[in-house]
């Protein structure tokens, strides 16, 4: 029996494929989350700082988690980190690197900037399914998370 309260899972990703993959994969997890996408890193960080079209709370709840991907235009994802990272408003948001590299400098380099965890994207559906299940489980019902602010 699980009494835990859904969160906002926001996704930022460049891929209308990837983004439509994970949150099947998080519907298929069952993983009962409010699912949001941008689709890069100035989109996230407008969305994160309530810019315009995200002004309204209602509509644009604080994430409890935050999944990036690296490889995106305008602002990548290690820049959106970065800024997130540094930013004492949103620190505190646990941020997941979930992307296609698999280079180790990009793994030091999230590290380095403060991300919580770094997953390369499983090559099919079933596994990325899995990996929302871990992830969903360890995030959601093993660790302690802050409270989402507003």
């Amino acid at each position: 029996m699980n009494n835990r309260k859904p969160i906002t899972i926001l996704m930022a990703d460049d891929d209308p494929e990837d983004v439509m993959l994970a949150e099947e994969a998080l519907e298929e997890a069952r993983l009962a989350n409010h699912f949001i996408s941008v689709s890069d890193g100035e989109e996230l960080m407008d969305y994160l700082h309530r810019n315009d079209p995200y002004n309204d709370p209602a509509d644009s709840p604080r994430p409890g988690l935050i999944l990036l991907d690296l490889n995106m235009p305008r602002k990548n994802g290690f820049e959106a980190l970065e800024e997130i990272k540094d930013d004492p408003e949103l620190r505190r948001i646990p941020v997941v690197v979930l992307t296609t590299s698999r280079a180790e400098e990009d793994v030091y380099r999230s590290y380095d900037l403060g991300v919580n965890s770094f997953i390369s994207k499983p090559v099919s559906f079933d596994g990325l399914v899995e990996a929302m299940k871990v992830l969903g489980q360890y995030w959601f019902e093993i660790v302690a998370r802050p409270q989402n602010e507003n």
